[in-house]
C-alpha cells in the first residue's frame, strides 16, 4: 500500500523515486490498474493540496528525461492546469454541480429504490465485481488509479444509472487528491458534458486488459448515450494578480488548497501573523471522509510547523468572519494569500475583498506564474489547450 504521509518531505522523497521512470517506464505502465499502483506517480495527494507545486514537479522531471521522452506524464500535468484553469473560468459549473447535486439527493431520499442502489454502489455491494472492488478501495485507502475512476465513473453513470452529480460526490467525500475542478470536470468528461456529446464507455475487454485478467465484468453498458445538460457559461476574465506590497503589517492567509507559501516569503513577505483555512467538510453535503480530513490537516499542520519561524503567530479559522475577525485583532492592513481556486475554500470565504474591505484592511491575491501561464489557454477543449502547453513548460523552465 503506497503511504500516504501528508508532508512536504514525503512528497520529495516520492517524487525523487518517481523521476528515473517518468519516461519510457510511465507510457508503459500508466494505464494499468495493479496493486500498490507501480506504474504511476501517486503524487495526486501531495500536488492537489501543493504540499509540492507543479513547477517542481516539471523542473524534476525535465533535468532527467527530454520533454518528448516525458511527454505521457508532462501531458497529464497538463489535464491538472487545464481542468484548474477552465473551471476558474467557469466557476458556474461548480455551482451548477452543487444545485445538481442537492437535487439528487433529494431524490435518494424520497425514492427507496433509488436510494438502496445508491447505497449499494457506495459501499461495494452491486455485484459488479470490479466496481465493488473499487469502491472498498476507495473508502478504504483515498485513492483509485486513473483508470479505474474512468471505468467506475462509466459503470455508475450508464450500467447503474445513477445521478453522475452523486458518483462526484462520492468522489469528493473519499479522494485524498479529491479537488473541485480535476473530479467535478472529470465526471462531467465521462457523461458527455465536457466535450459535449462524446463519453467514455467502460469496455470488459479495456477492463481485463489493464487489471491483468483481474476483472472481466458482464452485464455493462454496451453504450454510453450522452446526457443532457445546458452548455458551459461564458467564460469569465482571467484571475490576475493584485499588485505585490510588502509595506504595513500584513498577514499571510494559508488554505488546503496551497501550501507552499515559500515563493511568496522569498519575495520579501514577511507576516506578522498567519492564519489557517481547512475547508474539507465543504467537500460535500454528507460527511467528509476521516481519512480526508486527517490527510488535509496534518498537510496544513506539516506546512505551519515546516515555515513556522517565518509565519508569526498561526490561528486556524473556518469562515470569513474568523479571517476578518484574526486580522483585526493583529491590527493588519493587508492579508496576501495565493488565488483561492473555485471550491470549498473560495465557498467558505465568499466575497473576502469586501468582508476586509468593510474594515479597513486590503486583501493582496497572488495568482502562481504556472497558473497565470496556462489558464488563459483553457477556453475550449483539452486537445487545443495542448497544442500550448509546451510554450507553457519552457516558460515555466525559462
Amino acid at each position: 500500500m503506497t503511504d500516504w504521509t501528508p508532508t512536504r518531505a514525503a512528497a520529495l522523497t516520492r517524487l525523487q523515486d518517481f523521476v528515473p521512470h517518468a519516461a519510457g517506464d510511465y507510457a508503459k505502465r500508466r494505464d494499468f490498474d495493479l496493486p500498490g499502483h507501480p506504474g504511476v506517480s501517486r503524487l495526486s495527494p501531495w500536488l492537489r493540496h501543493r504540499l509540492i507545486t507543479e513547477d517542481e514537479v516539471i523542473a524534476a522531471i525535465l533535468a532527467r528525461h527530454s520533454p518528448d521522452m516525458a511527454g505521457k506524464f508532462l501531458s497529464e500535468i497538463g489535464w491538472r492546469l487545464y481542468f484548474k484553469g477552465w473551471l476558474e473560468l467557469r466557476p458556474g459549473v461548480w455551482s451548477a454541480y452543487q444545485s445538481e447535486r442537492d437535487a439528487a439527493w433529494n431524490d435518494v431520499q424520497t425514492q427507496s429504490g433509488l436510494r438502496q442502489r445508491w447505497q449499494d454502489a457506495c459501499t461495494g455491494q452491486t455485484g459488479i465485481a470490479c466496481f465493488d472492488h473499487w469502491a472498498q478501495d476507495l473508502v478504504q485507502t483515498g485513492y483509485l488509479h486513473n483508470h479505474a475512476r474512468m471505468w467506475f465513473a462509466s459503470i455508475w453513470i450508464f450500467t447503474l444509472h445513477l445521478p453522475w452529480t452523486l458518483g462526484a460526490d462520492f468522489f469528493l467525500r473519499h479522494l485524498l487528491d479529491g479537488d473541485a475542478a480535476s473530479n467535478t470536470l472529470s465526471w462531467r468528461w465521462v457523461a458527455g458534458l465536457h466535450s459535449r456529446g462524446k463519453t467514455y464507455l467502460a469496455d470488459p475487454d479495456n477492463i481485463a486488459t489493464y487489471t491483468q485478467g483481474a476483472f472481466r465484468p458482464e452485464g455493462l453498458a454496451p453504450q454510453a448515450p450522452a446526457l443532457d445538460g445546458p452548455p458551459p457559461p461564458r467564460t469569465r476574465p482571467c484571475p490576475v494578480s493584485d499588485r505585490f506590497d510588502t509595506q504595513g503589517r500584513t498577514g499571510l492567509l494559508l488554505t488546503e488548497d496551497d501550501l507552499h507559501p515559500d515563493a511568496l516569503l522569498d519575495r520579501g513577505l514577511a507576516p506578522v501573523a498567519t492564519a489557517t483555512l481547512q475547508a474539507t467538510a465543504g467537500r460535500s453535503h454528507l460527511a467528509v471522509a476521516p481519512l480526508v480530513h486527517d490527510f488535509t490537516a496534518a498537510a496544513i499542520a506539516d506546512c505551519t510547523a515546516r515555515l513556522a519561524d517565518r509565519l508569526g503567530p498561526v490561528t486556524a479559522c473556518t469562515t470569513t468572519d474568523d479571517v476578518a475577525a484574526w486580522a483585526r485583532t493583529h491590527a493588519l492592513d493587508t492579508v496576501t494569500t495565493h488565488h483561492i481556486p473555485t471550491g470549498p475554500a473560495d465557498d467558505a470565504l465568499g466575497d473576502l475583498r469586501r468582508t476586509l474591505s468593510d474594515h479597513g484592511i486590503g486583501l493582496c491575491v497572488q495568482v502562481r506564474p504556472i497558473d497565470a501561464l496556462a489558464w488563459p489557454h483553457a477556453t475550449a477543449g483539452y486537445f487545443r489547450f495542448k497544442d500550448v502547453l509546451p510554450e507553457v513548460l519552457a516558460q515555466v523552465r525559462g
